[in-house]
């Protein structure tokens, strides 16, 4: 844990330490020699992007908690820099540190649709809503080159596949045209997260994420567009952001979202350390009182992986939240996201003809 080195905080970046992973030999960690913070250190950790060959591009899970059973991830890392980032953890499975190396060594899955394409035109494939986004976020900045993310949702429209995306980038609302193709079909749905109406926050907490006020302005442009959207409130974070739970549903309502859900704050693996450091960092008045909630509503940890209870917690002050956000949806007139609420169509699908296929006999 670091507690109160300022001088470690990375501008622009949310992890404020860069541990080695679980898996490697050997320990790193920063200390404060007295000299105070490098005034270059900021210029110092640039981002890389590693390109990579897909052997799969869809993830298969059974997780009776989550509402669909495949996802797909353009990136691996993600240089939105989220603090609070459940996937982080998957770095250390590629011999880097969950901390600052997953926000700033990126790879880019460059075949990725080209492999989606092969994986929908196997015989007996049966079309069922994609999650994409479920690990990192599909919309990070090096998406504005790479286009990666556009490419994968022009495979699933020509495929008639229905899909289900999750961002907090505004970059989403460039891909207006070809979502909106899918909404008429109703084949896409997409959720936008808002964890915070606090600029001042969300700059420290997901430095190179949209403001707030840009999130709720693609949920408009979509919504504008005929896609539905669903107001992501997430993650919740105990005596931080929970207070703005009410704030933030009602922004995305005026805003045009048809949904909501919620997640309260999960801490994987090495996200614990690192949130832990980041309190310590940047709210250190907060950090008792947050770590005591949440270990409140996780069994007295900071993290629970049971099924049913690690999206929402249990305990008095997890209850409380619960019914803070059903009473606001019901209101708001805000639908309760869920595999049902989702609304696509898997009934659709058909994989378009190829030059040199046999046209089908009449």
């Amino acid at each position: 844990m670091v507690d109160g080195l300022p001088g470690l905080v990375v501008k622009g970046r949310g992890a404020v330490s860069n541990a080695a992973g679980r898996f490697e030999p050997h320990a790193r960690m920063a200390v404060d020699d007295g000299w105070g913070p490098d005034p270059d250190g900021a210029e110092k950790l640039r981002t890389t992007v590693t390109a990579e060959r897909a052997k799969s591009a869809l993830t298969r899970n059974g997780s009776p908690d989550i509402p669909f059973d495949r996802s797909l991830n353009p990136y691996r890392g993600c240089e939105h820099g989220c603090v609070y980032c459940y996937a982080r953890p998957s770095h250390a499975y590629v011999n880097l540190s969950p901390g600052l190396d997953f926000e700033s060594r990126l790879f880019a899955k460059n075949n990725v649709a080209e492999v989606l394409e092969a994986e929908l035109r196997k015989p007996g494939y049966r079309a069922r809503p994609v999650m994409i986004g479920s690990n990192t976020d599909p919309y990070q900045p090096i998406e504005q080159d790479r286009r990666l993310t556009r490419q994968v949702l022009e495979v699933l429209r020509d495929f008639r596949h229905p899909a289900v995306l999750i961002t907090k980038s505004h970059r989403v609302v460039r891909d207006v045209d070809v979502l909106a193709d899918m909404a008429r079909n109703g084949l896409v749905s997409v959720g936008v997260s808002v964890t915070t109406l606090d600029a001042t926050l969300a700059r420290t907490l997901e430095p190179r994420a949209a403001t707030p006020p840009r999130r709720l302005d693609a949920v408009r442009t979509l919504s504008d567009a005929g896609v539905p959207v669903c107001l992501m409130v997430s993650p919740v974070i105990p005596a931080l952001t929970d207070h703005e739970l009410e704030a933030i549903l009602a922004a995305g309502k005026e805003a045009g979202a048809k949904t909501a859900a919620y997640i309260l704050l999960r801490l994987p693996g090495e996200v614990a350390g690192l949130f832990v450091e980041w309190l310590h960092a940047h709210a250190p008045d907060r950090a008792r009182r947050v770590l005591n909630l949440l270990g409140q509503s996780r069994h007295g940890g900071l993290n629970t992986s049971e099924f049913g209870e690690r999206m929402t917690g249990v305990g008095p002050h997890a209850d409380l939240l619960g019914r803070r956000f059903r009473v606001t949806c019901r209101k708001l007139g805000l639908g309760f996201a869920d595999a049902a609420a989702y609304g696509v169509r898997s009934d659709l699908f058909r994989p378009p003809p190829r030059i040199g296929d046999q046209l089908a006999l009449w």
